[in-house]
């Protein structure tokens, strides 16, 4: 996570840190054939690595345009059950599912949070939001929250990308 600090120590804990997080998700997706296993591997070590409040990642189900939950760390049950992610109905999530990814600075003034009062009482201040795709076709999200205003690098956004796994990943979200 970004922070004001430029310190060469600073930089260098967070390099350790992605790099650490990197290959504990490695090695279970690699030692691993339990997809909720892995994806749940994958939430906790971005959360650690990024010492944010915590991670969800969401398959797309064609069917119904709704975003599924797969894997989450960090997060209440309360806030899980705010409602249904529709990409209809959650501009940010639209636009990562084009191959972007998505930075809210502030989710309680910026018009493209869909659940902003649920956010407000998790606690919850900055989002990013990244795609997963697998052979170029979008699957889903994952999106990480901070607690506190956060500014998101280029390196954070980088992180949850490179911790996916196409060989692995389910190409849809049918059991």
């Amino acid at each position: 996570m970004t922070t004001s600090s430029n310190s060469a120590g600073t930089t260098a804990r967070r390099h350790r840190d992605y790099y650490t997080a990197l290959y504990q998700a490695a090695l279970t997706i690699s030692s691993s054939l339990d997809l909720p296993e892995v994806l749940q591997s994958v939430v906790k070590s971005i959360t650690e690595a990024m010492e944010v409040k915590g991670c969800a990642l969401r398959l797309l189900d064609p069917r119904t345009g709704q975003l599924q939950l797969s894997a989450v760390y960090g997060l209440s049950a309360g806030y899980l059950a705010k409602g249904p992610v529709d990409i209809e109905h959650s501009p940010i999530d639209s636009k990562a599912l084009t191959g972007k990814a998505v930075i809210i600075a502030d989710v309680g003034t910026d018009s493209r949070f869909q659940y902003k009062e649920a956010a407000r009482r998790e606690g919850i201040v900055s989002v990013l939001c990244v795609p997963l795709e697998v052979r170029g076709e979008a699957i889903g999200v994952l999106r990480v929250y901070s607690g506190e205003p956060c500014n998101f690098c280029d390196e954070d956004v980088q992180l949850p990308a490179s911790l996916r796994s196409p060989s692995k990943m389910p190409t849809s979200t049918r059991a």
